[in-house]
C-alpha cells in the first residue's frame, strides 16, 4: 500500500511533465539539451539564494512576512535568471542555425492529506513553470511588454499563495487556488500559441 500511495504522489507531482517530456521533448535532441540546461540554471540559482539566506536563516522570527520577504527575493532573482538563460539560449540557437546553414542541414524550430497537498503543489507549480517559459521565451523574443509582466507576475502571486498553508486548515484554500494560476498560466500559453500558430 505505501508503494502505491508513493506511486501515486509521484504521479501526481510530474505526471503532467512527463508527459509532456514524452510527447514533445523526447523526439528533439535540442528540446531536450535546453531542458537540460534550464534546469542546471535552476538549480544554480537555488544554490545562489541559498548561500545568500544561510547568513540569515533560521529565522527567529514566528512571522509570515521574513517567509514572504524570502519568497519575494528569491522569485526575483529566478526571474532574472530565466531572462539571462533566454538570452544565452538566443546566442546559442543563432550559432546552431548558422552552422547549420553552413552544412546544409534542417533550421532548428523553435503518506496521507500533507504528500497529496504537496504533490498537487508540485505538479502546479511545474506547470506553471513549464508554461511561462514558453510565455516568457516569446515575451522576450517578439518583445512583447505584456508576457513579460505576466511571467514574473502569476510566479510571485502563486509563491505568496503557499503562505496560506503555514495557516492551520490553510491547504483547504492554498492547493485550490495555486491549482487555478497553474490554470491561468496554461491558458494564457495556449491563447499565445494559437496566436503564434495563427499570424504563421
Amino acid at each position: 500500500m505505501t508503494v502505491a500511495a508513493g506511486l501515486g504522489y509521484a504521479l501526481i507531482a510530474l505526471g503532467p511533465a512527463l508527459s509532456i517530456f514524452v510527447s514533445v521533448i523526447a523526439k528533439r535532441p535540442f528540446l531536450v539539451l535546453t531542458l537540460l540546461s534550464s534546469t542546471l540554471f535552476w538549480l544554480v540559482s537555488l544554490i545562489l539564494l541559498s548561500g545568500v539566506w544561510r547568513a540569515f536563516l533560521p529565522v527567529k522570527s514566528s512571522a509570515s512576512w521574513t517567509y514572504a520577504i524570502v519568497i519575494l527575493t528569491s522569485v526575483s532573482f529566478q526571474e532574472g535568471v530565466r531572462l539571462i538563460f533566454w538570452k544565452l539560449y538566443k546566442r546559442l540557437e543563432e550559432m546552431l542555425n548558422s552552422f547549420a546553414d553552413r552544412t546544409s542541414k534542417p533550421r532548428l524550430f523553435l503518506t496521507d492529506k500533507m504528500q497529496i497537498g504537496l504533490a498537487i503543489i508540485s505538479s502546479a507549480f511545474l506547470l506553471i513553470h513549464t508554461f511561462s517559459m514558453v510565455i516568457a521565451f516569446n515575451g522576450y523574443a517578439e518583445s512583447r511588454k505584456s508576457d513579460q509582466f505576466f511571467v514574473p507576475v502569476i510566479h510571485m502571486v502563486a509563491s505568496m499563495m503557499t503562505l496560506i498553508n503555514l495557516v492551520p486548515g490553510g491547504c483547504a484554500v492554498g492547493v485550490p487556488l495555486l491549482c487555478f494560476f497553474a490554470f491561468v498560466t496554461l491558458h494564457y500559453c495556449w491563447r499565445t500559441v494559437c496566436r503564434r500558430l495563427i499570424e504563421n
